[in-house]
């Protein structure tokens, strides 16, 4: 963090970044917790364009989420149900398994804008239901740089004494 911490962020002198994958996923975020000195709960501001969505559906094994709706209006995913949410919305991602795995989708006209928050834990497992991918990750320190990161599906799993020697 080259900044010093700040108690008090504004959100539009925030420099956000834009970024696409396919034709589905789209955004503009900013992630900025560590600007208000914040070590454990992470907190990020986003901008979805209309018929694109920030992240695939997911669920987190560790990391609890919420998400305030700012402005714009959309479809939020969370385990089996689809529920349209507006501004003012406050949205729940708890731990789980796949029944908690959630998405937003912009499903308006204009942008989806939304804060994210997540608590920050030291070692995550995610998994991706639509795709059938899981990923393992830990972290260095609590400022959050990644030391292991693995994605990967059920089918390409070795045996856990797989090429140990002696075993």
């Amino acid at each position: 963090m080259s900044e010093d911490p700040r108690p008090v962020i504004n959100v539009g002198e925030l420099k956000l970044e834009h970024w696409t994958q396919g034709d589905f996923f789209e955004g503009r975020d900013a992630s900025f917790g560590a600007l208000l000195g914040l070590k454990d709960l992470g907190i990020s501001y986003n901008e979805v364009p209309p018929g694109k969505s920030g992240c695939p559906f997911h669920n987190h094994h560790v990391e609890e989420e919420m998400f305030f709706i700012i402005s714009g209006e959309g479809e939020y995913r969370i385990g089996a149900d689809r529920i349209a949410v507006k501004k003012g919305d406050v949205l729940a991602a708890p731990a789980g398994g796949p029944d908690t795995a959630h998405q937003l989708i912009n499903t308006g006209s204009a942008p989806l804008v939304y804060l994210a928050m997540s608590t920050k834990a030291k070692a995550e497992i995610v998994e991706y239901p639509d795709s059938g991918k899981f990923m393992a990750k830990t972290y260095a320190t609590r400022e959050r740089p990644v030391r292991f990161s693995f994605v990967g599906r059920d089918d390409t799993a070795v045996d856990y004494w797989d090429g140990e020697p002696g075993a």
